[in-house]
């Protein structure tokens, strides 16, 4: 629960979150903030100015699986590269995705484990250990940015090949699919909506702000048009949990922008109706409520996956002087 506090000159609010996560509310929510350049169609479902709280359409039908997509990652070790020339720096890393079906119950149907060593060098050979193989894979550049780029970039495409192999087994169109983070990268995937739940941009306009700011547990705003490096559709949520602090609660969804405005407005009424009844509590997540209780779980069971980092930094260790 958040914490308040009595100072000299009035109250203050402590952040709900655990610390080490950073803070759920960045600043998007600062009056002082500078505003964003992200082009924006507020008028994409109802005009700007008539903005309001929006109670989802509870009449449509439910799809017959809602569908949770998360990764993690990890380096293991960082790694010099020798070659003709000077060493270059690479990590060996590893990287799960996973999924969480909720049907009839909820259950973690599908797990990819990979491990690799992402380097720049061109000479890079495979890492072979005793407890896992890193297979040599190409950044785009030495710094430490592009390696956790290219990291990244193999941990997306985990988890797209993941989605597109269980669904393969399913019905066509019986699904939802939320995936933890932004879409960006995954906007090939139907059915999909990307899941934020921190705020670190200021993006809306001070009126449609205070829409946010006002909307109650089970309400979203209005879906909005969203451009900056790259463009899709969004909307925000408010969770049921969230005490007292700036937009305590909410999340921002987002569909691709190729969607016909009817669609994006489908999914963001299925979004709120499905995803409230799963938000966490601050007592079990240290991210309550925006950490949802299928993507707590699978991010648990993914790093218990990928296995002791000691024991692995062991192994490539004992692998490099062999």
């Amino acid at each position: 629960m958040t914490v308040r506090a009595t100072l000299a000159h009035g109250l203050f609010t402590v952040d709900p979150w655990d610390p080490s996560y950073g803070l759920a509310f960045g600043d998007e929510l600062d009056s002082g903030a500078p505003p964003s350049s992200a082009q924006l169609d507020l008028d994409l479902e109802m005009p700007a100015g008539r903005w309001r709280p929006v109670n989802p359409d509870i009449t449509a039908s439910l799809p017959g699986a809602l569908l949770f997509l998360d990764g993690v990652r990890r380096i293991d070790a960082r790694i010099w590269v020798h070659g003709d020339a000077q060493p270059a720096p690479g990590i060996a890393a590893s990287f799960a995705a996973g999924l969480v079906c909720c049907d009839s119950g909820a259950r973690i149907a599908e797990v990819t484990i990979q491990r690799a060593l992402f380097t720049a060098a061109a000479e890079a050979a495979d890492i072979a250990t005793r407890h896992g193989r890193y297979p040599a894979r190409q950044a785009g550049a030495s710094g430490p940015d592009p390696l956790s780029l290219a990291l990244q970039r193999g941990l997306m495409e985990a988890e797209v090949d993941l989605a597109i192999r269980f669904r393969a087994q399913r019905p066509a169109g019986d699904d939802l699919l939320i995936v933890d983070g932004p879409l960006r990268g995954r906007t090939q995937l139907e059915r999909t909506v990307g899941y934020v739940k921190t705020h670190h941009a200021s993006y809306l306009p001070r009126p449609q702000a205070a829409v946010v700011a006002s909307l109650a547990p089970g309400q979203r705003t209005p879906v909005f048009g969203m451009g900056t490096s790259w463009r899709r559709s969004a909307w925000y949520v408010r969770l049921p949990g969230g005490h007292g602090a700036p937009w305590s609660g909410v999340v921002r969804l987002e569909c691709s922008a190729d969607l016909p405005p009817g669609r994006a407005t489908r999914l963001a009424d299925l979004t709120a109706r499905l995803l409230p009844p799963l938000a966490s509590a601050p007592h079990k997540d240290p991210r309550a409520p925006q950490n949802l209780v299928p993507i707590g779980g699978l991010e648990r069971e993914l790093r218990r996956r990928l296995g002791d980092q000691q024991l692995l930094y062991r192994a490539l260790r004992a692998a490099a002087v062999a």
